[in-house]
């Protein structure tokens, strides 16, 4: 048989029989069995097949092949369908042969997708494509953040850094010039070209940094071409080899962007040159340093007066000759710049908005300043010197420079900043957070990167919503945090390299009295966990980064009696046992931990008493033995918990009876925790609960019937639960609920809402699937609860986190 692959023609032939279908039910919402139930399948297959294809697409996997002949009964079909809707009841023996046909299609989707091996249990396959996310945001090759909407000056750059590409006997490119001058920018317009995209089947983007790891990054590239299938390596010639055997299997021409290679790695860089002349891989490399030794430079110019001037006057919202800002004043300001395209963006908008004084403010103090030694330094200056905020805006600039407590690269969780800021600066309830983020991204200190297009108010910061940081920018927040001495630094941050200790570590130790609110350690592979003593008694948050398989807490963390928040993350590809966690009982202030990437050890063993501990977060963690065989009261270790967040924790089959006794609980939330399949009945006794989020718990079935005595309740989420099979009956009791979200749940298309729904008066908005609003809560709307909103959200799993 001739068979075609799953892509675009099968993906609108099925769209069409959908639509059809859906249009057909939701018109006419008499009962139709037939109807009803290849509405249901196709309810099922739909986002299957949406993201089989996007996850195809995305990925670069192997596409399915389809039966030509089901392409075409599924055109036949929904041609079938709409004659089969015009037909009169007492055509009985039409409509039994139209149901037949309908019937038959049916079966053949069934039986082609194995709809009770991959639908029925779409939350396997939904686990699969989720933790294909997740797990490649931290060891993603995909060139990184979104193309700008507003570029000048870079289409000869483009048009020339393409020729050179396409030349056959060039094997590896640098891509030269200083930091900010828009490096990043044409890396990102070469990935977008169709001309480059035709010709390299996948570009694989991997960040290089100070201190490269040449089998981290063959890794890296094994995670993305092999599917995860990563071999051991015993050496860096070892990797190599077997990087090239993998490049030669696929066949495919690569283009391998090794990103920000600093000085000093030449002979990492000479490993990859063997590669790309025994394989169909180009290297194109950029770096601040000209590495002449290898086969081509293209050195990246900075903007010429015309262009820098375009692009200043687009950052700073101005109409050319039509502002009321001197002309000469906005010709200093641009000529101050550089030609530096991130310092003009940055600059312009600072100054956007601003009264003319601020502007003749900044022209005077540019014109006076000393005149710096390199092109670096000038950018840095110039950047600097757009910090000026305002008095009542010193909050936005601390929470700049917080920013660079973070690893370079990496992305940034909102809600770990939303942890620090609520702390150190007070900026809580958290949209005051939000807000501040808001305006640093203003002023285009940073990029937002929200996955969610269907959150709620409560919901905006949740475990999908990231930052990007420009490595300059990162910097330049580094480079404000540190012109005071050691033992005067707000911000204390650094960076270990193996177990190289700074020198004012080892040196001063516990004779340095710090005075920093945050200190930040960043380790890399190679870090033992050989901590010397410090005292950093004043430091309120503490963020510990590192990449090992197994990573031991300071002992001196038992000493910090001023710390609030602890977040730590692993960078690493697999999950890091964490050791010395029984170190934290001792902190008498600790509010929030965030704990990303660990397994947790046996709280049952070594119990943990966190007297003060308000929030708790866990995101991608082993915690199933954690809680194993528990007996403890975990209210009387954390009598003042008032939320939980679990999230990406697929270890997690069932919650521990316990959570239920801690009656100080305001908001649960469990996410994308695949295995968990029923919640403990007592749930209803946490009767101050305001939220409860259950995204995308793909193995829950049902809601315990307790849940009716959460009075408190205003916010339920019960989103993408593709097994919930029914609601409780008496939901109707949670008489304060505001919102209910209930899109995706695809068992409950074809089960009416119990009664007791329409009790539910002061609900406000419902967001759900068409199907859903259509036959159930529109004539509820209609009849009871007329000021309700009702919300149909977008179809996506967003996959803008691999960006």
């Amino acid at each position: 048989m001739e068979n075609m692959v799953l892509g675009a023609p099968f993906g609108r032939v099925f769209s069409e029989l959908y639509e059809t279908v859906k249009d057909v039910v939701i018109k006419n919402l008499e009962f139709d069995a037939i109807l009803d139930r290849l509405k249901f399948t196709l309810d099922l297959l739909e986002p299957l097949i949406k993201d089989i294809q996007r996850a195809n697409r995305e990925l670069d996997r192997p596409e399915e092949e389809i039966p030509r002949g089901l392409i075409e009964k599924m055109k036949k079909g929904a041609s079938q369908v709409k004659e089969y809707s015009k037909l009169p009841r007492w055509k009985f023996i039409s409509r039994f042969m139209y149901a037949n046909e309908l019937c038959k299609l049916e079966k053949d989707l069934i039986r082609f997708f194995q709809l009770e091996a991959q639908a029925m249990n779409w939350r396997n396959v939904l686990q699969i494509l989720l933790g294909m996310k997740i797990n490649r945001g931290w060891s993603s090759c995909t060139v990184p953040g979104h193309q700008e909407d507003f570029i000048v000056g870079f289409e000869l750059p483009l048009k020339e850094l393409k020729m050179h590409l396409l030349k056959e006997e060039l094997n590896m490119l640098v891509l030269t010039g200083p930091p900010g001058c828009g490096k990043s920018t044409l890396v990102k317009m070469l990935h977008h070209d169709k001309q480059i995209k035709g010709i390299y089947k996948d570009i694989c983007f991997v960040p290089i940094s100070r201190n490269p790891n040449l089998q981290v990054i063959v890794e890296k590239l094994f995670r993305h071409k092999a599917m995860n299938q990563v071999p051991e390596f015993v050496s860096d010639e070892d990797a190599i080899d077997q990087l090239e055997q993998l490049l030669n299997q696929i066949n495919d021409h690569v283009l391998l962007i090794l990103d920000d290679a600093w000085s000093g790695s030449e002979s990492l860089l000479e490993k990859f040159i063997k590669i790309s002349k025994m394989s169909n891989c180009k290297i194109l490399l950029t770096s601040r340093t000209a590495f002449k030794r290898f086969d081509f430079t293209y050195e990246l110019k900075k903007l010429s007066p015309e262009d820098a001037m375009k692009l200043f006057l687009h950052s700073a919202n101005l109409i050319e000759n039509s502002s009321q800002i001197p002309e000469k004043v906005i010709k200093k300001i641009v000529t101050s710049c550089g030609g530096f395209p991130l310092a003009l963006e940055v600059v312009g908008r600072s100054l956007r908005g601003r009264s003319a004084s601020v502007w003749l403010s900044r022209e005077t103090k540019w014109s006076s300043d000393p005149i710096v030694d390199s092109e670096e330094e000038r950018l840095f200056d110039c950047l600097g010197q757009s910090l000026d905020f305002k008095d009542n805006e010193i909050i936005i600039q601390k929470c700049f420079m917080d920013l660079g407590l973070f690893p370079e690269d990496q992305k940034i969780p909102v809600a770990a900043l939303i942890d620090m800021w609520s702390e150190l600066y007070d900026l809580g309830p958290d949209v005051r957070a939000i807000k501040t983020l808001d305006d640093i991204a203003i002023r285009n200190l940073v990029s937002l990167l929200a996955i969610r297009k269907d959150a709620s108010e409560v919901g905006r910061y949740c475990s999908e919503d990231f930052v990007l940081q420009h490595d300059v920018l990162r910097e330049l927040a580094i480079r404000q945090s540190r012109q005071k001495p050691i033992e005067q630094r707000e911000r204390l941050i650094e960076d270990i390299t193996e177990n190289n200790l700074p020198k004012w570590w080892v040196e001063q130790g516990q004779q340095l009295q710090l005075s920093a609110q945050s200190l930040s350690i960043s380790t890399d592979e190679k870090f033992l966990s050989m901590w010397s003593e410090i005292l950093p008694l004043k430091v309120e948050v503490l963020v510990l980064n590192f990449r090992t398989k197994n990573y031991t807490l300071p002992e001196f963390v038992a000493k910090m009696d001023g710390l609030k928040v602890l977040i730590v993350t692993n960078y690493g590809f697999s999950s890091a046992e964490l050791g010395n966690f029984q170190l934290l009982g001792s902190v008498p202030n600790l509010k929030r931990i965030r704990l990303e990437k660990v397994s947790i050890p046996s709280l049952c063993k070594t119990p943990v008493e966190l007297k003060s501990l308000k929030k708790i977060s866990l995101f991608m963690c082993h915690i199933g033995q954690a809680f194993e065989n528990c007996s403890i009261q975990t209210s009387d270790a954390m009598p003042n918990l008032t939320e939980i967040n679990i999230d990406y924790c697929n270890d997690l089959v069932e919650l521990p009876v316990g959570l239920c006794d801690i009656v100080t609980l305001q908001k649960f939330s469990v996410s994308n925790c695949h295995k968990l399949s029923a919640l403990p009945e007592g749930i209803g006794k946490l009767v101050k609960l305001e939220v409860l989020m259950l995204r995308s718990c793909t193995a829950l079935s049902e809601l315990p019937q307790s849940i009716r005595s959460l009075h408190n309740l205003y916010l339920l989420d019960i989103s993408d639960c593709l097994s919930i099979i029914k609601l409780p009956v008496q939901i109707g009791e949670l008489r304060n609920l505001k919102e209910f979200h209930m899109k995706g749940c695809l068992r409950l298309h074809n089960r009416p809402l119990p009664p007791s729904i329409m009790d539910l008066e002061e609900l406000e908005l419902v967001t759900c699937d068409e199907i859903i609003k259509a036959k159930f809560w529109e004539p509820i709307k209609k009849e009871f609860l007329t000021n309700l909103e009702i919300k149909v959200p977008e179809k996506d799993i967003n996959l803008n986190f691999l960006l």
